[in-house]
């Protein structure tokens, strides 16, 4: 066994207290042994992580992302969802290659790392792609192929299904264990019930997560109740799409009766309030949603349209958007979502991260608190809410592995990373317009 130390800090507790304490990992077991006062022990490791004048914190978990799709940041801006998916997006995403996706997941990956985010939920193309980027970088991940079947035949529309239930099971447990499946239709209204009705009991047959978009858009939940004359939840609940292996994004237009369900069923909904925002999606009900026992994760679905990766950022909106979703000051308060931010993702993905305690998975970062914008340090949940950046992170851990150290990146070649992705990016774009 070896072990690592990360020593002299403050550690941020899973009550969210936060106490002077050294962070002792097995990374054999990619576990954390204890929580301990300040140098008990400290001689026996055989790392160590100086965290003197910081904070320990969970590592943060993006529980809803397209992370290849650094590659479009900036590339298309301020339009409506369908317009901004069916002008621009689309299109591009016809010519991509599983080059240009290993590239873009491995900017993105950089990206999270840097910023504290130790775990990822990702659905995209190309997954083989995003599951070697995974295992070069050192993080953790629950990843699926993106099925639609609208505008394809039906031959086209089972394989696409086929090919989202043949990656879950190909590839669960792929590097060392980091990785694990979902089955990840896309949406309710892009993929066509027949398919849902077939593929969905298949996947739960074998044990399989099962992850999709729904109520992202009042444009989504209109043609739904009008075709079935109930709630898109509860039309997924028909299927079968709603269990305590599931999780579903966004959530954005649901109503009491859904948040009953959703408590009921044990289904997770990740919230992702700067997309929303920015393509003018709407407000989730996030207080709502936890008033009745829902578990909410953050995410920050693609960087096209958030147009970055940083939980940070993630989480001051969360608590900013809910407020006035509510119409309320007190509502989505720093610590709730904080625990979104950890615990709250890593219960939706099924992992045993998001917290600092014994026999947890040892996902950690470590936030200089020296900042100007950081002090004074009233209350350090408020300022990781409010105040704290992505560039305030120090070192990042991942199943006991420090991923960067000193905000220097260990397991990525940074600079051969951006160089990749630029020319990649560019060369996408000219082909999408030519």
């Amino acid at each position: 066994m070896t072990t690592l130390r990360i020593a002299d800090g403050r550690v941020l507790r899973p009550d969210h207290t936060v106490e002077r304490a050294d962070v002792l990992v097995d990374q054999a077991s990619g576990e954390i042994l204890a929580v301990e006062p300040e140098g008990e022990g400290r001689a026996s490791a055989d790392d160590r992580l100086d965290a003197e004048g910081s904070l320990v914190i969970p590592g943060l978990v993006n529980a809803h992302t397209h992370v290849a799709m650094t590659l479009l940041r900036g590339y298309a801006d301020d339009k409506p969802l369908d317009a901004w998916l069916q002008e621009d997006i689309w299109p591009v995403e016809a010519e991509l290659t599983a080059e240009d996706v290993r590239a873009g997941a491995r900017l993105g990956i950089l990206e999270m790392i840097r910023s504290g985010t130790t775990a990822f939920a990702d659905m995209y193309f190309f997954m083989p792609e995003v599951v070697a980027a995974v295992e070069e970088s050192g993080m953790r991940a629950l990843l699926g192929y993106g099925a639609i079947t609208v505008g394809n035949d039906d031959e086209a529309a089972h394989q696409e299904m086929r090919d989202g239930l043949d990656f879950a099971e190909g590839y669960d447990g792929a590097a060392d264990g980091r990785v694990s499946t979902a089955f990840m239709p896309h949406s309710l209204t892009t993929v066509g019930e027949d398919y849902l009705r077939e593929y969905v009991p298949e996947a739960r047959e074998a044990g399989i997560p099962i992850h999709f978009h729904a109520n992202e858009t009042a444009g989504e939940v209109d043609p739904l109740v009008a075709d079935h004359d109930e709630r898109p939840l509860e039309y997924a609940d028909d299927i079968g799409m709603l269990a305590d292996t599931s999780f579903l994004a966004h959530g954005v237009h649901t109503d009491r009766t859904e948040h009953e369900l959703l408590a009921e069923r044990d289904t997770a909904v990740i919230h992702c309030p700067a997309s929303n925002m920015k393509l003018a999606s709407g407000m989730a009900p996030v207080q709502a949603m936890r008033d009745r026992g829902v578990t909410v994760g953050l995410g920050t679905d693609g960087a096209a349209s958030n147009n970055d990766l940083s939980l940070f950022d993630e989480m001051r909106d969360a608590a900013m958007l809910g407020k006035l979703a509510a119409d309320d000051a007190s509502a989505v308060a720093a610590d709730a979502v904080v625990e979104m931010a950890t615990q709250g993702g890593a219960e939706a993905l099924g992992l045993a991260s998001g917290r600092l305690e014994a026999g947890a998975n040892a996902d950690l970062a470590v936030l200089d608190l020296d900042q100007p914008h950081l002090t004074p340090d009233h209350d350090l949940v408020s300022h990781l809410t409010y105040a704290a950046s992505g560039s305030d992170v120090r070192h990042t851990v991942c199943d006991g592995q420090v991923l960067m150290r000193d905000r220097t990146v260990q397991t990525l070649d940074e600079q051969a990373v951006l160089a990749d992705a630029r020319e990649r990016a560019q060369a996408l774009i000219d082909r999408a317009e030519s």
